[in-house]
């Protein structure tokens, strides 16, 4: 809440943009800024309930926003550690977005095993 002449800090930016100065990327779903995923790790383990969607958001880790290795992965921790608060729609989108991704690579069979984790339907 300082105005921009009194910022003593840069903000956290992902290490892609580190060296662009103090940038505050805004990100295109909902305006909200571009941080650093351990900066949303050290704020969800401030605050069980903060939004999982930032976290794994491939932006926070990569310039490439179709690469989710760390972000898939990142889950699947999350998930053993009971967070569990992620919408199906964004762990589906999460899910069919890296086997997307293997499959292109030519790994289908790690594809098939990523589309295992596909949450059930009610």
């Amino acid at each position: 809440n300082t105005s921009e002449s009194e910022k003593y800090a840069c903000c956290p930016l992902p290490p892609y943009l580190e060296d662009s100065g103090c940038v505050i990327e805004e990100d295109d779903n909902g305006g909200r800024p571009l941080r650093d995923v351990c900066f949303h790790l050290l704020k969800l383990y401030s605050d069980r309930s903060y939004e999982l969607d930032q976290l794994l958001d491939p932006r926070s880790v990569t310039s490439d926003p179709l690469d989710f290795r760390l972000s898939w992965h990142l889950w699947e921790v999350l998930r053993a550690l009971n967070y569990s608060h992620l919408s199906q729609q964004s762990w589906g989108v999460l899910n069919t977005s890296y086997a997307a991704q293997l499959e292109s690579e030519g790994l289908w069979e790690w594809a098939v095993f990523v589309m295992l984790h596909e949450p059930d339907t009610p």
